[in-house]
């Protein structure tokens, strides 16, 4: 399977996860986040990435997942009626599902729902999971953002 990261270029060329706090994350829980398409991690990186011109270097990461390499998969009628909101109130009600994956060692990939698009994916990928040796970045693209998006 091929997984998609959209990054400013000088952070393109390592899967490297800061541990920064995120909507599946609390601080200190280093997960890379990874989308099922590149249209879907392009989405992503627009409504996240406040304050950075869309107009600088970027790079599409192509991510290599063994096709037997076991992915989890959240189970998404078990999360909180509102998770899905966009303020960071929301936050708090996902990140104690991804730490919780991340302390129980189950695998090194966890598929969780786009908050953005129903019925699409994003995935995590757990830096400090032994099966992670066999994630692999395969290339890095140029992508450029079509100058009609609007942030």
């Amino acid at each position: 399977m091929e997984l998609f990261r959209i990054v400013l270029e000088k952070w393109s060329n390592d899967l490297y996860a800061s541990g920064r706090a995120a909507r599946w994350n609390s601080n200190g829980f280093k997960v890379i986040y990874t989308s099922a398409s590149r249209s879907l991690a392009c989405l992503e990186n627009v409504v996240h990435n406040n304050g950075i011109s869309l107009k600088d270097t970027f790079r599409t990461m192509v991510i290599h997942v063994p096709d037997d390499l076991y992915i989890e998969n959240l189970n998404v009628p078990a999360l909180p009626l509102d998770w899905h909101k966009p303020d960071l109130t929301s936050y708090s009600l996902c990140q104690p599902f991804g730490d919780a994956w991340v302390n129980s060692g189950s695998s090194a990939i966890l598929k969780i729902p786009s908050a953005l698009v129903k019925s699409e994916f994003n995935f995590l990928i757990n830096v400090n999971h032994p099966g992670f040796k066999s994630v692999k970045l395969l290339e890095t693209e140029p992508f450029f953002f079509d100058p009609r998006i609007k942030v």
